[in-house]
């Protein structure tokens, strides 16, 4: 059985409460064949800081709660973040680091950093991405419905990484209907692996998560709770919201061709079309 459900620990001396790396990177804690994504998620306190040496990967880093200075490569880019919590309106900010440039984030009070990094691609310039531009879309209907926010989409330029925060109702569907993007067959389907980093507006909630393959060579339930991270290395990946529990995820994704194409389980694609205002037959 694959362990794509990874729980937070303690915080390192630099805040990190999880890492998740690839095959054959220091440290690397992923299933076997993970390749394109590595992540960590950190906790500061104030005057605390996170510094990562360049390497062959660019790196997005996401300001989830708090505010921070970042430097990039010996070059300040001031104060990035506002918002005191993921479920604010405002989404989060993000510094898109190209390869080989080393980072240091020093909070500015409590903050909580999340650090996304997928190898090389073509990323020409290390910039901030301002949350006043990110497409906020309104996805699904019913209890389909949740926000999205396009904080690195295909459309923005970067090498490898795609980013996105969804902000799903309790007792709401999300990644909803299921879908897989594990087959490099463009345009028709891209391969992508996807994690989600987990929180949650009430510290006890929970989701739902399956991640399965249609010949059910993979299929396994998992319950996500608040800062829990879950890897989605192939298959299918939908999710649900426990009743009364304000779900936030963190997305990332990154493969050989940086397009968001899926594939929807045959078995479920009638949702797409399906309103609960409009009874069936």
């Amino acid at each position: 059985m694959l362990d794509l459900h990874r729980r937070p620990g303690p915080p390192a001396d630099d805040g990190a409460t999880i890492r998740i790396d690839g095959d054959g990177a220091p440290g690397g804690d992923a299933p076997a064949g993970w390749r394109w994504v590595s992540f960590s998620a950190h906790t500061l306190t104030d005057g605390s800081s996170i510094t990562r040496a360049g390497d062959g990967r660019e790196v997005g880093v996401v300001v989830l709660e708090g505010e921070a200075r970042v430097s990039v490569g010996g070059r300040h880019l001031g104060q990035v973040g506002s918002r005191a919590s993921v479920f604010d309106e405002v989404p989060a900010p993000v510094v898109l680091v190209e390869p080989g440039q080393g980072v240091e984030i020093t909070a500015l009070g409590a903050a909580s950093i999340a650090l996304a990094a997928a190898p090389g691609g073509d990323v020409r310039e290390t910039r901030l991405i301002d949350p006043e531009t990110t497409r906020i879309e309104a996805r699904g209907s019913g209890r389909m419905a949740r926000t999205v926010r396009h904080l690195l989409p295909a459309e923005e330029p970067a090498g490898r990484l795609l980013i996105v925060e969804v902000i799903t109702p309790g007792g709401n569907w999300s990644s909803y209907p299921p879908h897989k993007h594990d087959t490099d067959d463009p345009p028709r389907e891209c391969l992508l692996e996807e994690l989600y980093y987990y929180r949650f507006a009430l510290p006890q909630g929970f989701a739902f998560q399956r991640v399965y393959t249609s010949d059910r060579t993979l299929d396994e339930a998992l319950t996500p709770m608040d800062g829990d991270v879950v890897l989605v290395p192939r298959g299918y990946h939908p999710v649900a919201a426990a009743a009364g529990y304000d779900c936030y995820y963190l997305n990332v994704m990154a493969g050989p061709v940086r397009e968001w194409r899926f594939t929807l389980d045959p078995d479920h694609a009638w949702l797409m079309d399906w309103s609960p205002d409009v009874p069936r037959g």
